[in-house]
């Protein structure tokens, strides 16, 4: 089924897919920095490539992004988004009682560290969502990327623009003792997306 031909049914799926996934990720999350989260329910909607960066925030504003290859059932990419403000909170709560100063401009250091976090986010995500779909899901090395929103996104646009014109955005709002907002671009082929529905039983 292309993406444009989805009825309320397929984005109640789509919506599940989101919410146990982000649901993962914020678990893995909380042990990770050692702090209490809270999830609020995750928004979830297809979007249009060209409207994503609007979505995320201002296309020059900055972004932190970790992007990983999907491959063997499902074929795509995934990206883990968060303005710089929330990659350097999290930063300090990794880093808290080691002594070490952050530097706000991401040096080695940073980089390293909000390597580790996007690596345990997205691998979490990806992880109960081969669960629900009893899928084997690997993902590459991921990539970290920290520029403005539109270069960022400008990378899944040219690599995934033929597949199609949308991608399931999945924005999540940690809260309580810390305030992060991510956003879940899960980005499958064609191929992919038909397996993945059919898997759920649609």
């Amino acid at each position: 089924m292309p993406y444009g031909e989805m009825d309320a049914m397929h984005m109640d799926v789509l919506r599940e897919i989101g919410n146990i996934g982000a649901g993962n990720a914020t678990t893995a999350l909380a042990k990770l920095i050692n702090a209490k989260i809270d999830m609020k329910v995750p928004k979830v909607e297809m979007v249009d490539f060209p409207h994503l960066a609007s979505i995320v925030g201002d296309e020059e504003d900055l972004m932190v992004a970790v992007m990983v290859t999907l491959s063997v059932d499902v074929d795509g990419m995934m990206m883990f988004l968060m303005d710089k403000k929330s990659g350097v909170y999290l930063i300090e709560q990794m880093m808290a009682g080691s002594g070490m100063p952050v530097s706000e401009e991401f040096g080695e250091l940073e980089f390293s560290v909000i390597s580790e976090i996007g690596n345990i986010i997205t691998g979490s995500y990806l992880s109960a969502l081969a669960s629900l779909l009893n899928m084997k899901i690997d993902m590459s090395i991921p990539y970290l990327s920290i520029d403005m929103a539109g270069a960022i996104l400008s990378v899944p646009a040219i690599e995934f623009g033929k597949i199609g014109d949308e991608v399931l955005l999945i924005q999540t709002d940690f809260g309580d003792e810390i305030e992060v907002k991510g956003y879940f671009i899960l980005i499958p082929d064609q191929d992919s997306y038909t397996r993945i529905l059919t898997a759920l039983g649609m």
